[in-house]
């Protein structure tokens, strides 16, 4: 099946990755349906625009279409995008044209054009100011811009569904993909693109200061969280698709991401012990979530260790490498996913 994907061209591919992204919306809104309003109903169909939207943009640095496909789904199905499901449906398709409005300045790749690539990349800076200017016009207020980003909402990095039911922001990608986005973001600085570095530090600038800047004190914070999540979510399909050609010269970095993953997995274990063991069982439920997300971050470990093994070993076997990682990233997803979207939406009927 990968071989008959590899030689379909760019719409056929295209199409496919819809079908994909519909398939997967459907199951995690289905059993909502009953209790939807009209707008409502507009919430999946959102989030695959979003989908689709990273999943063209990532085209023009992942050379694979897994790699692009995932990255797609890590954006469109992330906690952060997910988590906007607590507002107005307006909200998601906000954060849906993101990646589309990045797509003409990628689009560019000639040198003499690169100021014109340059010029492109602030339309989704411009069009997120102009969009809440429009909606406090017409008294619409998709996300309150009174809803700050809190450095403690960082949390969501280890832990994004313990943090599902206490803060309003979700921050965070899920939990095997934590091993890609290292992988991803080593092989950004090696690369030394400066442009998308800068474009990453803005949005999260903007996300924890805005409330600060006189300029955009009219735009909800939450929403410039959209600008580092799409670039990180591109991020995580590179590392994907360079922890699955990873070679015997790329060991270090394997080992590398197998420690950091490992680190992870033990540092909640502890804290879901500590949980465990606080007073009259109040922590029973954080402690639960923090056991999963335990197995799911050693499951990421363990996935990245048999590609470090195959590295070391010289085993190419292109089809079980993908095969290894991308079943571990489907169990993380299906499971935290699942749950995220349960946790708002039956809290918000």
């Amino acid at each position: 099946m990968l071989s008959t994907i590899k030689n379909l061209s760019g719409v056929p591919k295209f199409i496919i990755a819809a079908g994909i992204y519909v398939c997967f919306a459907a199951y995690l809104f289905l059993p909502h349906f009953t209790y939807f309003d009209t707008s409502q109903y507009f919430l999946p169909i959102n989030i695959c625009i979003g989908c689709l939207g990273c999943y063209v943009l990532s085209r023009r640095w992942v050379g694979t279409f897994v790699g692009s496909l995932v990255a797609g789904a890590i954006y469109g199905f992330g906690p952060y995008v997910l988590g906007l499901l607590r507002f107005h449906p307006i909200a998601t398709l906000l954060a849906a044209a993101i990646p589309w409005l990045f797509c003409p300045a990628a689009s560019i790749q000639k040198r003499e054009l690169h100021w014109l690539s340059v010029l492109l990349s602030t339309l989704p800076f411009v069009v997120i100011i102009l969009f809440f200017k429009a909606t406090m016009h017409l008294r619409l207020f998709p996300v309150p811009i009174q809803a700050k980003v809190y450095l403690h909402d960082l949390n969501g990095l280890l832990a994004p569904m313990l943090m599902t039911g206490r803060r309003i922001t979700l921050v965070g990608f899920y939990h095997v993909p934590a091993a890609f986005l290292i992988m991803g973001i080593s092989m950004l600085l090696a690369a030394e693109r400066k442009g998308i570095i800068l474009i990453i530090v803005l949005g999260t600038l903007f996300a924890l200061l805005g409330p600060q800047l006189n300029l955009f004190t009219e735009v909800s914070p939450i929403i410039w969280l959209s600008i580092p999540v799409l670039c990180c979510s591109v991020l995580i399909g590179e590392g994907l698709h360079g922890l699955a050609l990873a070679g015997r010269s790329d060991r270090q970095w394997v080992l590398a991401v197998v420690f950091f993953m490992g680190t992870l997995t033990i540092v909640t274990l502890l804290l879901a012990t500590k949980y465990a063991f606080v007073f009259a069982g109040l922590g029973k439920d954080s402690a639960k979530l923090l056991a999963d997300t335990a197995k799911l971050y050693l499951l990421g470990t363990l996935a990245v260790s048999v590609i470090y093994f195959m590295a070391s070993a010289k085993k190419r076997l292109l089809y079980l490498r993908w095969l290894v990682l991308c079943s571990a990233m489907a169990v993380d997803m299906f499971f935290s996913a699942r749950f995220i979207v349960d946790s708002l939406l039956v809290g918000s009927f």
